[in-house]
């Protein structure tokens, strides 16, 4: 969008349909594009669909106050411009709106002369900071990555200076937060994307078999090696190799990994033939490696060899503004899919999306939204529609609190939590946490899980 077409969009928020018509013709008559929002609710579902310059926002709205949309405005859409609107004015609610990021504030009734007055003087303050810059992944064309908060955008700055460089990059943030695609992301954007990206889930696999599927083996090495088998590595040199979940390896497959790292070079299994590596190394973990240091169960050398350029995803519930972005994008994508007419989500089910902790991140709200479409009619989403640990979450079992729980813990109680909505079954639990049934039984086990209700 060009600046100057920006600077013309305008959402004006106000619960009385007199004062948004009258704005909204006042203003219109300046060639501006108006919409209007009749509450918080609507006023969101607008802005998950476009950026707006300036927002005249209600201090009195029925089903959120003006100050708490301000402060959402101001950490999710930092470019917009708030002009706060009220019938009850005081000197202590104009400072603290202005405190929190408005602009000014008009009070009712207010004359044409003064609202022309505030919108002019918000648009010469855009024009002063120039055209906002842009969704950090739309520029990057990461259209598989959604999202436009502060956090998110912090993310795709790092993803582009990342990018053309071949050091080793580390990944961190809890399960479900989109590591794998941040690593496709900086693969694709890097001067290797026209060679192969080769993900290997490090908790999927035994030792034995991991060594073999990295390095590759000679024909008679072991017992069943019955020929000879390139590995993972061979497959992606000159490309990019994605260690997922990097903490599960072996203390002896991290001396390996480590000694590849810095001699740039391998040898197959039952083989003293050292072959030549060119590859970026990209490594991800949803636990705190310092920890597993601490703890003896990962190596401080290899950690300082992979974290050169670290990158922390933000868990969603650090980034809700996405919420109703990332809920349409999975909702366009299961209706195609699916060959659904569900066209949109109701206001009223937005909100409870947003009110939900997602301690499974995007990754349980990707599933939320594809059970829906599946399993549920209608063409709009309706508080009705969503699952009941969503719609009746004050009376369900709580993953988070304001306790600081290491990541084991909080990993230990998501799948606990996972596994009571599914009622111990495990598959349909392993699909939910986007791991295989597997790795769920193995954490079951780590964590000595009940797994039947």
């Amino acid at each position: 969008m060009e600046a100057s077409e920006f600077s013309r969009q305008i959402l004006v928020v106000d619960d009385e349909p007199a004062v948004r018509t009258g704005i909204a013709q006042v203003l219109s008559r300046q060639d501006l594009k108006i919409t209007v929002a009749a509450d918080a609710a609507e006023a969101m579902e607008h802005l998950t669909h476009q950026v707006f310059a300036i927002v005249l926002l209600d201090i009195k709205l029925p089903d959120l106050s003006g100050v708490e949309l301000l402060k959402l405005l101001r950490r999710d859409f930092p470019e917009t411009e708030v002009i706060m609107i009220t019938g009850y004015p005081t000197i202590q609610g104009a400072v603290e709106c202005i405190k929190l990021g408005a602009l000014d504030y008009l009070v009712k009734p207010f004359r044409i002369d003064e609202l022309e007055v505030v919108v002019r003087k918000a648009r010469d303050h855009l024009a002063q900071r120039g055209k906002p810059e842009a969704p950090e992944a739309h520029e990057l064309g990461l259209d598989f990555i959604i999202g436009r908060s502060p956090a998110m955008k912090q993310v795709f700055a790092k993803i582009k200076r990342a990018a053309p460089s071949d050091s080793t990059v580390l990944l961190t943030g809890e399960s479900g937060t989109g590591k794998e695609l941040v690593a496709r992301a900086i693969h694709l954007l890097s001067p290797r994307s026209d060679k192969e990206f080769v993900p290997v889930d490090c908790s999927a696999l035994v030792e034995t078999l991991l060594e073999s599927e990295l390095f590759g083996h000679v024909k008679g090495s072991f017992t069943g090696a019955h020929q000879t088998k390139h590995g993972l590595f061979e497959l992606a040199n000159h490309g990019t190799f994605f260690f997922d979940e990097i903490s599960n390896l072996s203390l002896n497959i991290q001396a390996k990994l480590l000694r590849v790292i810095q001699e740039r070079e391998f040898m197959q299994v039952g083989s003293q033939k050292r072959v030549k590596l060119d590859i970026r190394i990209i490594a991800s973990s949803n636990r705190d490696l310092m920890e597993a240091i601490k703890a003896g169960t990962f190596r401080e050398d290899l950690y300082y060899r992979l974290s050169v350029i670290p990158i922390h995803l933000p868990p969603l519930r650090e980034r809700t503004g996405d919420i109703p972005l990332l809920a349409e994008h999975f909702l366009r994508r299961y209706s195609l899919k699916g060959q659904r007419e569900v066209t949109g989500i109701s206001s009223r089910a937005l909100k409870m999306l947003g009110d939900y902790a997602w301690p499974g991140n995007v990754r349980e709200l990707e599933h939320t939204i594809e059970r829906i479409v599946i399993l549920e009619d209608g063409e709009i989403i309706q508080p009705e529609h969503l699952p009941s640990f969503i719609s009746q979450r004050q009376g369900e079992f709580q993953v988070f609190s304001d306790e600081n729980y290491s990541l084991d813990e909080l990993e230990k109680r998501y799948i606990q939590f996972i596994l009571r909505h599914t009622k111990g079954r495990r598959q349909e639990a392993a699909r939910i946490l986007g791991i295989n049934r597997k790795t769920l039984t193995h954490k079951i086990d780590k964590y000595n899980l009940k797994v039947s209700w």
